[in-house]
């Protein structure tokens, strides 16, 4: 005879979980008993926001494809997992919630801490049942983790704390801890229509998403063969080398000008591990392909003339034998010429010598000590299209909200990486409106001697939001933050803060950064710099101008992004 929640954590380590996120509580201490007894093989993170338990658990099954395990009381702790389990579920990473709740017997009497979890929980997640009896457990437990693989999304399993308690004889199991995950392959008439419309093409793009990130090599094969320019959506970033040959940068509002150029030039497009939303930065009329191991994406967002369901990899492996080296270069020269010209803008904005460390100045003191497998939880905001515009990445990996696009996923991201990746350098790259969300989490990092560099660009402002109040014609209202001085706050916690001004203590930081034994905070005071679309719309130069005029005639201060930058990306 065992307790239900000893054979829980049994079932959790046969599914290779080794770790899990939370807080323990009155609803939920009973499977906590279970965590400390198995805390060599099952280790518990008490992080001190549920929220940032979540999101860590995402940005962990993001990162590794296994499972992310994060737990909480009933009630307000299980309300703070709702963010971190929405940016799971619209990422399509596997999750799983343990969530207590209040004892069986009070379960409807409006009992401390009771609300619906399984109403709360429901648009949120992939799975959501809540146990009823102790026998129900271990094969509730096996089907939650399977439907969250499966699914590709946040599984939830609530249950009363009293039933962890019980004790019983599992030996007549109807599930089991045995998933099944080979994916499916083309239709070979559907490979056969795919390379004759690649053949047929005079001017091919490719598209690649987050799928394509295990295809890394096939990738760059196939672009090579058939003489295709690639572009790159924001979960996608590293598919292709930055500096590659054939890569464009990124797609959409934080992409390149070259990109938007041969989304409007070409006449067929071809979607590798991604369903892409934004359907303006797509071409207006093109033939498709789209590949993708999920059959519900495949014409989701485009009406794409051939789909390809199966694995990037072997997809592309397949498609790059068929086909017959493309002679004419003449569109993929265009574009190189373009990035080109793209590249020198972009190393002029990290080169440039200024009195006030600028955004692209400090993205360029990061590369130089870079590790060449390091780890980069990226934040939302600004800090995004720094990012995504100014590092290149190579064998490097990146994390960020892509679709949720949540503020306050930079430092959660960082923790999972560190422990998924022990010996990697890890970095938080976070706006200063992000990091205040949850920077109180950085106790956690020091708490596990977890060794992440955490770089806030500290503006004062939701430079996002100010610029996109502004190009909607509007002066900016509710978007100044008030100073706090991250590198104190690093020290009280006992990590190592360093407050940054210019380029030189930029340097000198970093470098000692990467070396510490301790979580780091670096402080770094950035000068505000609008996040221009890399091609601005006329509606964006006409409301930005409107915001300006405002500005103007109610007294307060104008900011003008630099005149020449702002026509070069004017179409």
């Amino acid at each position: 005879m065992a307790r239900t929640g000893e054979v829980m954590a049994d079932i959790l380590k046969r599914w290779e979980v080794d770790h899990l996120y939370g807080m323990p509580g009155d609803s939920i201490n009973e499977f906590v008993e279970e965590l400390r007894k198995a805390r060599n093989e099952l280790r518990f993170y008490q992080v001190r926001h549920e929220e940032v338990g979540a999101l860590a658990a995402a940005a962990y099954a993001k990162l590794t494809g296994k499972l992310g395990v994060c737990l909480s009381i009933a009630g307000p702790g299980a309300v703070h997992l709702m963010n971190g389990l929405y940016d799971a579920k619209a990422d399509g990473a596997p999750v799983l919630v343990i969530a207590g709740q209040v004892p069986t017997s009070k379960i409807g009497t409006d009992a401390f801490q009771e609300i619906n979890l399984e109403r709360m929980f429901e648009d949120a997640s992939v799975y959501c049942k809540r146990a009823d009896s102790h026998e129900q457990l271990p094969d509730m437990l096996n089907q939650a983790i399977r439907t969250a693989y499966a699914e590709n999304g946040p599984a939830v399993l609530i249950v009363p704390d009293n039933l962890f308690a019980e004790k019983a004889e599992w030996d007549q199991p109807l599930t089991s801890d045995i998933l099944a995950s080979e994916p499916g392959s083309p239709r070979q008439k559907d490979m056969e229509m795919a390379a004759e419309m690649i053949m047929r093409a005079k001017k091919p793009v490719i598209l690649a998403g987050k799928g394509a990130l295990g295809a890394k090599e096939e990738l760059a094969l196939f672009a090579e063969k058939i003489g295709a320019p690639v572009a790159v959506s924001l979960p996608g970033k590293g598919a292709i080398p930055d500096t590659h040959p054939h890569c464009l940068g990124h797609i959409g509002q934080l992409g390149t000008k070259q990109s938007y150029w041969a989304m409007q030039e070409t006449d067929l497009l071809i979607m590798i591990g991604t369903s892409y939303p934004y359907r303006e930065f797509l071409p207006e009329k093109a033939d498709a392909i789209q590949i993708d191991i999920e059959t519900k994406f495949i014409g989701k967002r485009y009406p794409v003339a051939c789909g390809l369901n199966g694995d990037s990899k072997k997809v592309l492996e397949a498609l790059t034998a068929a086909l017959p080296y493309q002679e004419d270069r003449t569109f993929l020269e265009e574009a190189q010429k373009r990035m080109a010209a793209w590249r020198d803008e972009m190393e002029n904005d990290m080169e440039a010598e200024t009195e006030n460390l600028m955004p692209p100045q400090v993205m360029k003191e990061i590369q130089q000590v870079l590790t060449e497998d390091a780890i980069l939880s990226v934040d939302v905001g600004n800090i995004t299209v720094w990012s995504a515009r100014y590092l290149d990445l190579h064998r490097q990996k990146m994390v960020i909200s892509s679709w949720l696009a949540t503020m306050g996923c930079g430092l959660p991201g960082a923790i999972a990486a560190k422990i998924a990746e022990p010996d990697k350098q890890v970095w938080a790259l976070c706006g200063d409106g992000g990091f205040t969300m949850v920077m109180h989490d950085f106790v956690t990092a020091v708490k596990y001697k977890l060794p992440i560099v955490v770089v806030v660009f500290n503006n004062q402002k939701l430079g996002m939001i100010h610029y996109e109040q502004q190009e909607m014609g509007h002066i900016e209202y509710g978007t100044g933050l008030g100073n706090i001085d991250f590198a104190m706050f690093a020290e009280a916690c006992g990590g190592i803060g360093v407050s940054i001004h210019n380029r030189e203590e930029m340097k000198m930081a970093l470098n000692q950064a990467v070396k510490a034994d301790r979580p780091v905070i670096l402080d770094v005071h950035v000068e505000e710099e609008p996040p221009l679309p890399g091609n601005i719309s006329y509606g964006q130069a006409v409301h930005y101008t409107e915001s300006m005029v405002k500005k103007f005639f109610s007294g307060k201060g104008v900011t003008i992004p630099p005149i020449g930058k702002s026509v070069k990306r004017l179409f």
